[in-house]
């Protein structure tokens, strides 16, 4: 990677959880932000943080623009897109960790994807097209945080565990992952490829019987594994220490515990309403 670039503009393609985040973080650094979205709702949410929302259609990028790229694979959008923005000052797109297939164990920049569904093609699909304009490509696990994770789906009563749940599973604070993709843009312009993550992967129960304590709730039931999210039906560690080293630091959240308390603390008032949801009348 090249050295830290000057660039006052930072276009946000894919308004959503992470694309949101990221758009926060750059408007608290005084970098004007522009996002996409079709969604009126997230529309307002992204120009109450101070960001200008636009339709994907009108996105475009000059030589003073980074680009960051968080919605999910498109071939026509991809493309299209890909093409308008191709002069940006620096392109980070955030892809999966799905591309690894059924790769089991430690997993590294080094490790061969390894595309084993629809799913997973889709996404090596439009790595390969961001690839050829230059981008940086973050492969990314499980993204939780406030408004999304175990901790809402279990006090829904939405949870189950994978199988067993002794299988390893690397996840990211949606705040730590935002925050290394906007420091990658301004890293400036590169071709390679990051693995994302925290400091601890470990077995999905672990995570699971942690977040039952914290709430007070009983363990949910299993589930089979063949009908859980992808990134939870393998055991595999996601290795982030290029991309931590990299940036010089170290996550804000480096194991669920700190980053789901934090989740737990945000979320108090949508937890004890969920909760209230499932209550009998």
């Amino acid at each position: 990677m090249q050295g830290r670039v000057h660039a006052e503009r930072l276009l946000v393609l894919g308004g959503g959880f992470t694309g949101a985040a990221v758009a926060r973080l750059a408007l608290e650094r005084a970098v004007a932000t522009v996002a996409t979205t079709r969604d009126a709702a997230r529309a307002s949410a992204l120009e109450a943080l101070g960001a200008r929302a636009i339709d994907p259609a009108a996105a475009s990028a000059d030589a003073d623009t980074m680009v960051v790229v968080t919605f999910p694979p498109d071939r026509d959008a991809d493309r299209a897109l890909a093409a308008r923005v191709r002069h940006a000052r620096a392109i980070v797109y955030v892809s999966s960790s799905v591309v690894y297939g059924d790769a089991r164990g430690r997993v590294s920049e080094e490790s061969a994807p390894h595309a084993l569904t629809p799913r997973a093609e889709a996404r090596l699909e439009a790595e390969r097209v961001w690839r050829d304009v230059g981008a940086t490509i973050v492969r990314s696990p499980a993204i939780y945080g406030p408004g999304r994770g175990l901790h809402l789906r279990l006090a829904r009563g939405a949870l189950r565990v994978a199988g067993a749940g002794d299988n390893v599973v690397s996840r990211v604070h949606v705040d730590d992952l935002a925050a290394a993709l906007l420091d990658l843009a301004l890293l400036g312009p590169g071709e390679d490829v990051f693995v994302a993550g925290d400091r601890h992967p470990c077995p999905h129960l672990e995570v699971i019987a942690w977040l039952c304590e914290q709430l007070g709730a009983p363990l949910p039931p299993h589930g089979p594994a063949e009908e859980a999210d992808e990134t939870l039906r393998h055991s595999r560690a996601l290795d982030p220490t290029r991309l931590w080293s990299t940036l010089a630091r170290e996550p804000a959240y480096p194991t669920y515990r700190e980053g789901f308390a934090q989740c737990i603390a945000v979320d108090r008032g949508l937890i004890a309403a969920q909760r209230g949801a499932r209550s009998p009348a």
